[in-house]
């Protein structure tokens, strides 16, 4: 059995620490680990923390056309239209999702109306994961909360495809902080291992079949009238 490559597939990590670059960020830390393996299999990683970007706030896909002055989110929505794994990694604050990690999702939102060329909706096709890292707990609720987002808006979620870290509940050391344990905790080494091959597993099916099968799911064709099958029931 011929081993599956990778190395024609493209993966985008969004960093969505608090934090601007140079500063350290404990979330990077657990974007390397993954990256690292996605490297070594010869995919073409690239990473983005987003707050070092000029974001607007808003729903639509370029939002200097309602009335914002800049917004970085085009030329970054490029490259994540052109990676075929997107991982969305970010904090805990107060047990949910950070503010740019929200951020990102609505502007990942803005664009979730397209279609691509089978009239499908436009993120199909790709998959998604998330990191999450923090000193509180949380980690499955704000991992639901991603992972939820993405496939609403096309994404496919492969079996386990999130990871964390929080370490002891309460105030405490953060991920790269001397002494947390963080970098050596083996539940979360694991967990962003599985989670990393899933993502690869899973992306390279899709790539392979041409992505999701374009019946049954087609806006174009459900405008233009075809109901795939679909009876409203005559409870008259």
């Amino acid at each position: 059995m011929t081993e599956p490559r990778y190395d024609d597939l493209g993966a985008l990590f969004i960093n969505c620490t608090l934090k601007r670059s140079p500063e350290r960020s404990n979330t990077q830390g657990l974007i390397d680990l993954s990256a690292h393996i996605m490297a070594a299999n010869g995919v073409r990683v690239e990473v983005l923390r987003a707050i070092d970007h000029d974001i607007a706030t808003g729903v639509w896909p370029d939002m200097t056309e309602h009335g914002w002055a800049r917004d970085a989110w085009p030329s970054i929505q490029e490259k994540v239209m052109a990676a075929d794994i997107l991982v969305l990694a970010g904090p805990i604050w107060l047990g949910d999702n950070g503010s740019v990690t929200k951020m990102v999702i609505e502007r990942l939102y803005g664009s979730s109306h397209l279609l691509n060329d089978v009239g499908q909706y436009a993120y199909y096709g790709r998959v998604g994961g998330c990191l999450i890292t923090g000193n509180e707990d949380g980690v499955k609720h704000c991992a639901m909360n991603v992972l939820y987002s993405l496939q609403h808006l096309g994404y496919t979620i492969p079996p386990q495809a999130d990871a964390g870290w929080i370490g002891e509940a309460g105030p405490g050391p953060s991920y790269l902080d001397p002494g947390s344990g963080g970098p050596e905790n083996d539940f979360t080494n694991r967990n962003t291992t599985f989670m990393t091959w899933n993502l690869l597993h899973l992306a390279r099916m899709l790539k392979d079949a041409g992505g999701i099968p374009a019946h049954g799911n087609q806006r174009s064709e459900w405008d233009a009238g075809c109901r795939f099958d679909f009876e409203n029931p005559d409870y008259r």
